[in-house]
């Protein structure tokens, strides 16, 4: 039995006609599921919470198969309501905007490839899980999420804190977003609230210690990147050396530097040849602690929850099952 959620929203309202165009193969290859549509943004952390309690509870030698038609939010959103993930097997469909989880997986573009890859697989695929916790919280919460008040969250992809976190909060809110999906220019959005952001952040201190052994302080902090795999933001290959198997996360910080020389490293970015400039500069670790003078918007997989000064960053090597 497959349990299958469908984000409908995803891919600019196109996702419940992708979902139509899978069906038949099920029905065709006669493959026992269910299928639930999500409502609301945290709508699928409550599905995911539901099945996974009463299916694991109902049948304690057996696994949940879980299949995930959305973005990479959606995605996220699956991981918070997974109760037990040594007995969750879960195939991704992608239908976002960004996609940057199937960018490193390299993934089908075409979901109907996409879906009988997850059918034909016979053992899942194990990778990174990381985890962020908030150690100090704020009273400002995401407008998308204001009354999902979660301390801790899991993400596959990567958590960021400060400048990239800002822009998926504005993004996330953004009346224009949905208007410019709908003739395909949706990451033109991006584009301009991050060039709004960087010319009106204001920056401030920051440490990271890494591993509890060592600590580095990052002046006129801009953010930081806690990367699982190689991409974020819709194809910004911030961590060219991640690996999703190794159980380390992979930092890619950004202090200290004129909006000139960040204006020059994003371009760069896309190809991982970012570091060249003074300012940016990459990290790795079993465990990220991030400390700022004020609270920073903080995102996990995109998804922007509420603001925070201080978080701490860790890894579940091969923790994730994925069908695929």
């Amino acid at each position: 039995m497959y349990h299958i959620i469908v984000n409908p929203a995803s891919r600019t309202g196109k996702g419940k006609d992708i979902w139509a165009d899978l069906e038949p193969v099920l029905v065709d290859r006669g493959v026992d599921y269910k299928v639930v549509f999500s409502k609301k943004p945290g709508h699928v952390i409550e599905l995911v919470k539901d099945l996974s309690g009463y299916t694991l509870a109902s049948s304690p030698n057996s696994k949940l198969k879980l299949i995930v038609l959305g973005g990479d939010g959606t995605m996220n959103e699956a991981l918070q309501g997974v109760s037990d993930f040594d007995r969750v097997e879960i195939g991704y469909i992608p239908t976002g905007s960004s996609n940057d989880f199937a960018r490193d997986l390299k993934l089908p573009n075409d979901p109907v490839k996409c879906l009988n890859n997850i059918l034909d697989c016979k053992e899942p695929v194990t990778m990174d899980l990381g985890i962020m916790n908030f150690d100090s919280t704020s009273k400002q919460l995401s407008r998308m999420h204001e009354d999902k008040l979660i301390k801790h969250r899991y993400f596959d992809v990567s958590c960021g804190i400060g400048y990239d976190a800002a822009i998926c909060e504005e993004a996330l809110v953004s009346p224009i977003k949905k208007v410019l999906n709908k003739v395909g220019l949706g990451k033109l959005v991006y584009l301009c609230i991050a060039l709004k952001q960087l010319f009106t952040t204001k920056l401030h201190n920051c440490t990271m210690t890494i591993d509890d052994e060592t600590t580095i302080r990052l002046p006129n902090f801009l953010f930081a990147a806690c990367m699982i795999h190689q991409y974020e933001g819709g194809g910004f290959m911030f961590s060219p050396n991640a690996n999703y198997h190794d159980g380390i996360i992979d930092v890619c910080s950004v202090s200290n530097v004129s909006k000139l020389t960040v204006l020059k490293a994003l371009p760069k970015a896309m190809k991982g040849q970012h570091f060249k400039y003074k300012g940016v500069d990459k990290y790795s670790g079993k465990k990220i602690h991030i400390e700022t003078e004020e609270p920073l918007w903080v995102h996990t997989d995109g998804e922007v929850t509420m603001k925070s000064s201080s978080i701490t960053v860790t890894c579940e090597q091969e923790k994730l099952q994925l069908l695929m």
